[in-house]
This record gives C-alpha cells, structure tokens and sequence, in this order.
C-alpha cells in the first residue's frame, strides 16, 4: 500500500520507519526541501532521534504522493491546518491523524481540522503511549485507531499493526483525541512536581487528579468516559507524566529551576504540545463549565507569570470534598 508520511520530526521519522517495516510502500515528506536532501541521503537525524537510521526503501522528499491510499500527518498540532490544507490528496485518501492537540482559534480537535480541510474524506486517528525514541527502535508499544467509520479503523490497525506494534480500535474520536491531547498539559505539572523535589506521593495525586479533569472535560464534549481509563488515556497520561523523553515533563523540570517559556521554547527543537494545549483546554473548560485546577496552575504559570510554588499551595489548600463530586 502506498502510504504518505508528512512530517520530519522525530514522530513521523518513526512512523515511516515502521511503516516501511512492515512492508508498505512509504513516502515521507519534510517540509524543507535541503532538510529533505539531507535525510535522503544520510538515513538519519541525530537531534531527533539519535542512532536511528531510516531504511532506503523510505522515500524521502519534499514532494509528496498526491495518490497515497493513505495520508499520516506526523506534524506539530499547530501546523495541522496549514499543512493539510497545502499538500492535497485524492478524494479516496484516507487522512490519519497523528498529531496530539487542540487548535488555539477554532477549538477543533486535529480529525475535526482534517475533515474541515477536506470535506467528505474519511478520517482517523491514530494515539497511545507512543514515545518516538522507542517506537523508531522497534520497542513494543501499544495503540489505538480511532475513526467514526468502522473500515477505517480496521484498516489502520491492519496497516499500522505488527509484531512490536499493537493497534486497538475504538469508535470513541473524541475521547482518544481529548486524552492525547490533555495529558500533555497534565505532564507539565508532572514534570514540575519532580523538578521541585516533591515526592512520588504528590506525582501519583497530580496523575490521578489531572486524570479527573480530563475526564470531567471530556464528559463534557461527548466522549465515553471509559475511554479515558484506556491506551489513549491512562496510558498516554503515565508515559508523559514519568518519562524522561517526554517533551512536556522537561518543560515542567524547566518551570522547577525558575526558566521562562520564551527560554523553555528555545531550549530544545522538540515540540511541547502541553504549552499550547492548556490556552485551548481552558477555553473548552470555560465554554462548558468544568473546573480543572491543574491546568489553571499550568496556563497561570506559562502565560501569567505566576510563581509555580505558589501553585502548589493553592492546589493543596483547595476545599476539600468527596472524590469524585
């Protein structure tokens, strides 16, 4: 099957690598052209993914398969729309989504974005506990397809699937794509809470309590609540939360030692979803009248200038009530 990656991140680095792995005629487009002449010819990029090398049957080019059966957008949620509305594709093209966030104007969710760039394709989505470091070095790792058309679905987890990567399916798009989305805002506060030294009692209730929100959030936009106790949940939620390839836990230990965004953005070329996310999180919590503490202390942190330890006092010294009120 052909398949069109889009993205040269360390993501869709990944994703073309299994890909090809597992036998699909994949294409992998980079947005700029001499990035693209270098990845062709040296397999690889160090400051994405170091020691990860990309099979020549990748094709890679700053051009793109406009008859993919099948589209993959690995790029940063923020360029979604302009991508997709950029590189076109035949009608029959099934676009996969596998960006994690929630547009800033529009509030859209990244499937709601595809479907508005093009209207009638079939859409779906792709996430999970999906770190692009061990994904690219064939570690195992566990996923789900997420589409409102049940062929779709099916066929992502046949394309997509293989003896280190497991695909389930689920009906539930706004569920899945709340919980990969939302996590990373929950991540931030995760990786604060480590960086100040706080302890693993205090990082298992941040976990559990941010879980609540999203929950409570998704709830409120039409998702099963079961979804979120599930790959593209809970799952995606530890993962961000505890691991050291997580973007958005650095950007938490970066808030610890006092950094501002300005110099959180600019101290790595990896992309923090969470910092943008939380503006979009907060605005749906505002539009349907659900509290999330957590991300309010994340969002005051990154754009009002609030002292982050200050933020653990007023977390901790909020009425108290029964848990699940």
């Amino acid at each position: 099957m052909k398949i069109q990656v889009l993205g040269g991140g360390g993501w869709g680095l990944a994703l073309a690598r299994l890909l090809a792995s597992n036998g699909h005629e994949t294409h992998l487009w980079v947005r700029s052209a001499d990035k693209a002449e270098q990845l062709r010819r040296s397999r690889k990029n160090d400051a994405l993914l170091p020691g990860v090398t990309l099979p020549d049957t990748v094709l890679v080019s700053h051009e793109w398969a406009r008859d993919a059966a099948i589209a993959v957008y690995a790029v940063p949620s923020h360029a979604l729309r302009e991508t997709a509305t950029a590189l076109l594709f035949s009608e029959g093209t099934l676009r996969v989504s596998a960006a994690k966030g929630i547009e800033n104007d529009t509030l859209l969710r990244m499937s709601e974005v595809l479907q508005e760039t093009a209207p009638g394709a079939l859409v779906a989505v792709l996430s999970g506990p999906s770190h692009a470091e061990e994904v690219a070095r064939g570690l195992p790792a566990c996923l789900v397809a997420a589409a409102k058309d049940n062929e779709a679905r099916l066929g992502i987890q046949k394309v997509f699937g293989g003896p280190a990567f497991r695909v389930y399916t689920s009906d539930d798009v706004v569920g899945v794509e709340l919980g990969g989305a939302l996590k990373n805002v929950i991540a931030i506060a995760a990786g604060a809470c480590e960086g100040f030294g706080l302890g693993d009692n205090a990082k298992a209730a941040l976990i559990t309590r941010g879980l609540a929100e999203m929950i409570r959030l998704g709830e409120a936009c039409g998702a099963n609540p079961a979804t979120f106790a599930g790959l593209s949940g809970l799952g995606d939620l530890v993962v961000t939360c505890a691991s050291s390839h997580s973007r958005n836990h650095r950007v938490g230990h970066c808030i610890a030692k006092g950094m501002a965004q300005h110099d959180i953005l600019n101290s790595s070329p990896k992309v923090a979803e969470g910092i943008r996310t939380v503006k979009s999180a907060l605005a749906l919590a505002q539009k349907y009248d659900v509290e999330m503490p957590i991300a309010t202390a994340v969002h005051n942190v990154l754009y009002d200038g609030v002292e982050a330890r200050s933020c653990i006092t007023m977390l901790m010294t909020r009425l108290m009530r029964a848990e699940w009120e």
